[in-house]
């Protein structure tokens, strides 16, 4: 384990597991040599108590940028939603020196490098999986995890499972906070859980938006569509329904 997110970023920048991806960006960079094109690492606030967790860099935002959600689409959705809700200082993300900074708020992806077609690979998504990993073990004030589409969600239940938390946290008292109504709380026996069944499995937690898993993880997980332009304009996720995610995140926070 690295003794902090700095050193991890670094081992995180100077990836080459993935030798489909390390040729794809090195194509981009040939075509623009002032592109970042590598691994982008995460940022915020290393105090965190939300971890925003996304799929991997966009071809021409993030990868271009070289910070996550910067200069793409998604980030100009998200931006202005998390500064509405106080989660960071301006509304806007346009370049790694624009002096935007989070607050009470890290993010992340599944992925740390651009995919052809948006599209990373099993066996891609695997090579990252440690570092996930590794930066929830590190941001030791975590509450609240907001997963950005069903792959983010997959990797943070997969963590969650291989690194048995969900036994270990099940041992202990879970609080029902009423804050859960607003969107959606999926109790153990929605779910289908049997109550003698003390070990929760990948099937046990299902993907929609709004979604609420207060039980048997060590953060509170709420889902998300992601903010992706598809999801954006054509009406399937709203600015609305994005900010309601990120509220009800807030207040997790203050009642924990």
């Amino acid at each position: 384990m690295k003794k902090n997110l700095a050193d991890l970023n670094d081992q995180i920048t100077s990836c080459k597991k993935c030798p489909r991806l390390v040729e794809y960006i090195d194509e981009i960079r040939e075509k623009f040599p002032s592109y970042w094109c590598k691994p982008v690492p995460s940022f915020g606030d290393v105090k965190a108590k939300i971890l925003i967790v996304g799929l991997a860099p966009g071809r021409f935002g993030s990868n271009r940028t070289g910070r996550m959600f910067t200069g793409d689409s998604s980030g100009n959705f998200m931006y202005p939603i998390l500064h509405e809700v106080g989660l960071c200082n301006q509304p806007d993300s346009i370049d790694i020196n624009d002096g935007f900074k989070l607050k009470d708020c890290y993010i992340t992806a599944v992925g740390r490098c651009a995919p052809p077609q948006n599209k990373p690979t099993p066996e891609e998504l695997n090579n990252c999986f440690p570092y996930l990993g590794e930066e929830l073990k590190l941001l030791k004030d975590l509450k609240v995890v907001v997963a950005l589409g069903k792959i983010a969600f997959d990797g943070y239940i997969k963590w969650a499972i291989s690194a048995r938390h969900c036994e270990e946290v099940l041992k202990e008292p879970t609080r029902q906070s009423t804050n859960a109504i607003r969107l959606r709380s999926l109790s153990r026996a929605e779910r289908g859980i049997s109550p003698r069944n003390d070990v929760l499995q990948k099937k046990d937690f299902k993907f929609s938006h709004g979604a609420i898993y207060e039980k048997g993880l060590p953060h509170i997980l709420i889902a998300s569509y992601h903010p992706s332009r598809q999801n954006t304009q054509t009406g399937r996720l709203t600015k609305a329904m994005f900010k309601k995610v990120f509220e009800i995140a807030n207040e997790y926070v203050r009642e924990n």
